[in-house]
Parts: structure tokens; C-alpha cells; sequence
């Protein structure tokens, strides 16, 4: 599609009149509908442009009104609909052309979606923007698979990372993990051979207790459970596709979060 290009600045610098319209940043969270906040059900209920995500559930997308003109800008590893450019420009020239958008979005907007990216070229074109927070892959992965990331016998420190990333194996990940300290990586099936040697070279211990939740919250979940060094092992030969996250530390291991584990097993 055309996307019309955000309005030039003018010969002071300062970008020119403020929209009409609003970009609404909105967290769609992890996959269950239920989990959505009210605000974000009774924006996507009310909505008449959404721009959305790909891996938004069709449940989800469900609650926009027949009328609403649904745009997707759905991404894949090395595959993307459209630019994270074009994307910033379509948001301000929907609202500059007088439309309130609701930028639907897996997860938290503020959490490995860009969000901070879009509000910043809403922000330098006069564009009102409000950011409506989502339960995160996390927290919904922990949470289905009854998975603490923090325990007073296991965790006191959490860090969220990203597998696909430039310069991954120049990364310093060392102190991340390990005693007391809970790793979650988002977006790591593709990249777990590296991130596994990575961490094991920074001085993290090949036995760690790791955890996988693919499709966290959805009816097809999966939570599977390897040391650091079979990482890569287990996301090959379970055959790892859906968004998955992963979960590394004491925290994984913990009998409180076995019991919902047997359980998706014997269902699968």
C-alpha cells in the first residue's frame, strides 16, 4: 500500500501543525484474549484504523468493529510487510489526515515492540500518542506455565534480552544468569545454538536449567525443559515454530512450576 509521508518540517525546523488524530500505542498482550486490559478491549471495540502486528490473535483482531479499516503490518524473522519507517509515516499521516489509530501490538508496545521508536516519530509530528500497556511474552509465559521469575529460594534479579540482535556473539551477557539471577530471551528459537554457547563462554554453567514456552497462553502451549549446553538440541528436535520464550535460571526448575508442566505434557 501507499503510505503519504509524514508532514516536512518547516525552513525553523519545528514540524507543522498538530494532528487532529491520536496513535494509540496498545498492548495486545501474549495470546489469550482474557488477558487483554479493559482499556485496550474497549479501544480495539471502538476503533476505526488499527494497525496491527501478525502475531495479534485472530480472537483478538475479532473485537474490532466490522466497519474498521484493519492494517497489518505483520513481521517475521528476515520477512517484514513493511519497514519500521514506513510504519512510523503511516501512523502520523493517518492521524495527521484526522484519525484516531490504535497501533495494536503483541505483548507491551515497550518491550521489544518499538514502541519507544513510533511514539518518538508521533512526538516530532505534532502527533498526540498515549501508550496502553499489555502483559508482556514474559509475564504471560510465566504465569501460564506457573513459572516465577522471581522466588526467594531461587531468583532476586531478572533480566530481559533479546536473541536477534546485531553484534549477538560481541554481546557482554555475562552476569545475567546464575545464582539468584533469572535470563529471559525474547525472539531466541532461531539463534539458541549461539546464545547457548555465548552464555556458557561468559562463564555461565552448562547444566543451567532452561525452560521453553512456545505460544504462551494459547491452547496450543508448550513448555520444554533442556540444560543450557541442549538448548539448542531441544528447540530442533521438538521442532520449536510458534513464538516462543526462554527462560533460564533456578526459577525453571522449581517443583511449583512442575506440576503445570506434566500437565500441557500429557495433553500434547
Amino acid at each position: 500500500m501507499n503510505v503519504p509521508a509524514p508532514l516536512p518540517e518547516s525552513s525553523t525546523g519545528t514540524p507543522g501543525p498538530v494532528a487532529s488524530g491520536k496513535v494509540w500505542l496498545v498492548g495486545a498482550g501474549p495470546g489469550d484474549p482474557d488477558l487483554l486490559t479493559l482499556r485496550a478491549a474497549r479501544l480495539i471495540g471502538q476503533a476505526t484504523v488499527i494497525v496491527h502486528d501478525g502475531l495479534v490473535d485472530p480472537r483478538i483482531m475479532a473485537l474490532a468493529p466490522p466497519a474498521a479499516r484493519l492494517v497489518s503490518v505483520a513481521k517475521r524473522r528476515a520477512r517484514h510487510t513493511m519497514p519500521q519507517e514506513q510504519i512510523n509515516a503511516l501512523l502520523v499521516a493517518e492521524a495527521l489526515a484526522g484519525n484516531d489509530v490504535i497501533r495494536l501490538k503483541g505483548g507491551d508496545p515497550f518491550i521489544f515492540g518499538r514502541g519507544g521508536e513510533e511514539a518518538e516519530a508521533c512526538k516530532a509530528a505534532g502527533v498526540t500518542v498515549e501508550v496502553v500497556p499489555g502483559i508482556s511474552a514474559a509475564m504471560g509465559a510465566a504465569a501460564a506455565a506457573l513459572m516465577p521469575l522471581t522466588h526467594r529460594d531461587a531468583a532476586s534479579v531478572v533480566s530481559f534480552v533479546a536473541g536477534q540482535c546485531k553484534g549477538l556473539t560481541e554481546q557482554n551477557w555475562a552476569g545475567l544468569a546464575g545464582v539468584g539471577r533469572t535470563l529471559v530471551i525474547y525472539m531466541g528459537v532461531a539463534t539458541a545454538s549461539a546464545i547457548s554457547e555465548k552464555l556458557i563462554a561468559d562463564g555461565l554453567a552448562p547444566e543451567t536449567p532452561v525452560a521453553v514456552v512456545e505460544n504462551a497462553t494459547r491452547a496450543d502451549m508448550r513448555v520444554l525443559r533442556a540444560p543450557l549446553a541442549g538448548l539448542a538440541n531441544l528447540v530442533e528436535d521438538a521442532h520449536v515454530r510458534g513464538p516462543s520464550i526462554i527462560i533460564i535460571g533456578a526459577v525453571t526448575a522449581r517443583p511449583d512450576s512442575e506440576l503445570r508442566v506434566l500437565a500441557l505434557e500429557s495433553e500434547l
